[in-house]
């Protein structure tokens, strides 16, 4: 048996959207294994929903690679990294292509596809789309935050530079917040802070104000946590619940956990939000 194969059964899974979500985050996990091996760690470091997912086992699956550099590099390019990459999946039957994403807007994100072409895996995901990855590195990055080394063991054994917990709740609070989705509503998000809250999860609210002020939606210094609290519940009460319901479905195998959900619900999780003093 092959080490993909090792990988792939541990999911258990059975219908075609189960594998294809499997053997997405398979391909998560070599382009880590790849980009640590190439020595991308020494200078950036792993945060948003798939880290959470492969490090902390979120209950479910994720789509996009997010990196932060440790120190703003305005320069960064992937480039140097994709041999690495390219190799690592060779090595274990993928054929990959990685290109570039041309930037229609100026920003601070560096983005990437890792593409699967053929793979000789590819009959696990019949009649279902290639898989595709995004992943994608803040050049500018928001500060304040830290770092941990978190041991992945497949496709070997290796550390991955990550945020810690508290930072990365930060962040996935600054995106529920303010990210901009007009009509659309991420219900990850709010999947991933009913996540945060009933671990227990302490939230950086001086990380999650530092990329706010850096977005531009903080206009003051900072904020203590019952202002913190105000803004939360103001967003919930604008939440539609159902198109938060109808995103995060097909990423989770029980659908049914999202029946609690209302802004009632939320605002009861809101008010048992830990914040790191």
């Amino acid at each position: 048996m092959t080490i993909v194969e090792q990988m792939l059964q541990r999911y258990g899974a059975t219908s075609d959207a189960e594998v294809a979500n499997a053997l997405r985050e398979i391909m998560q996990e070599i382009a880590l294994a790849g980009l640590n091996r190439s020595g991308f760690f020494q200078k950036a470091a792993f945060y948003g929903g798939t880290c959470l997912r492969i490090f902390h086992g979120l209950p479910r699956f994720s789509e996009d690679l997010d990196f932060s550099l440790l120190q703003p590099d305005p320069g960064f390019v992937l480039t140097p990294y994709f041999k690495t990459l390219t190799e690592e999946f060779s090595s274990l039957g993928f054929d990959v292509e990685i290109q570039q994403r041309e930037k229609v807007v100026s920003t601070a994100i560096v983005s990437a596809f890792l593409k699967k072409n053929s793979s000789v895996y590819d009959l696990q995901v019949k009649g279902s789309k290639a898989v595709k990855i995004k992943f994608e590195v803040d050049t500018d990055p928001p500060l304040q935050f830290t770092t941990e080394e978190k041991l992945l063991l497949q496709p070997y054994s290796f550390y991955t530079k990550c945020f810690s917990l508290p930072d990365l709740f930060a962040g996935k609070m600054h995106a529920l917040l303010f990210r901009n989705w007009k009509t659309r509503v991420k219900g990850r998000d709010w999947f991933d802070f009913e996540w945060y809250v009933r671990q227990g999860a302490v939230l950086n609210l001086d990380h999650f104000c530092e990329r706010a002020r850096q977005s531009g939606d903080l206009t003051v210094e900072n904020l203590n946590s019952e202002e913190f609290l105000e803004l939360l519940k103001a967003r919930i009460a604008r939440l539609n619940v159902d198109s938060a319901r109808d995103d995060v479905r097909r990423f989770i195998r029980s659908p049914e956990q999202l029946d609690i959900w209302s802004q009632d619900y939320f605002t009861e999780l809101a008010k048992r939000v830990a914040v790191k003093k």
